[in-house]
């Protein structure tokens, strides 16, 4: 797929044609494979251990952005330039600590409506098992310039 002949949010930051958001940089946010036409995205995030808890765990805020930022992108990268989508319902799901390090979000386009979509997806420790899955809901909507 060229990247640089889609247009988007998202595939305008592939391109490198605006910066990534500051958030997904944080979050060491980093493309490894998406699919548009199956609406499934897989992404890698970088758990420093600045996000850790006094236990010494990444703490739950940091892998439910993480999840956030795996979903969302499922879903956006299937948009036409002019819309975005953004997300209306999360709901996460903590199965086992995760340590700092790599992390591998793994997300996809449940069932999407005109403007309505449901989104799953799980983050994945450096063993390949879930520590965190997550449903989202997200509303397209037509970006409005000022």
């Amino acid at each position: 797929m060229d990247v640089d002949k889609r247009t988007g949010p998202f595939w305008d930051v592939m391109a490198g044609r605006v910066p990534p958001p500051p958030a997904a940089e944080t979050l060491g946010w980093e493309l490894l494979a998406v699919d548009p036409d199956a609406g499934t995205i897989e992404v890698a995030f970088t758990a420093s251990e600045r996000f850790v808890n006094p236990v010494g765990v990444v703490q739950g805020g940091f892998l439910a952005a993480m999840l956030d930022d795996t979903l969302g992108p499922a879903l956006v990268a299937t948009l036409p330039e002019g819309q975005f989508a953004p997300t209306l319902d999360l709901h996460v799901q903590f199965l086992r600590p995760a340590r700092p390090g790599r992390l591998v979000g793994r997300g996809r386009i449940v069932r999407r409506g005109r403007q309505v979509c449901f989104l799953a997806g799980e983050l994945l420790a450096a063993d390949g098992e879930p520590v965190a899955v997550a449903t989202a809901t997200a509303h397209i909507q037509t970006v409005r310039q000022a």
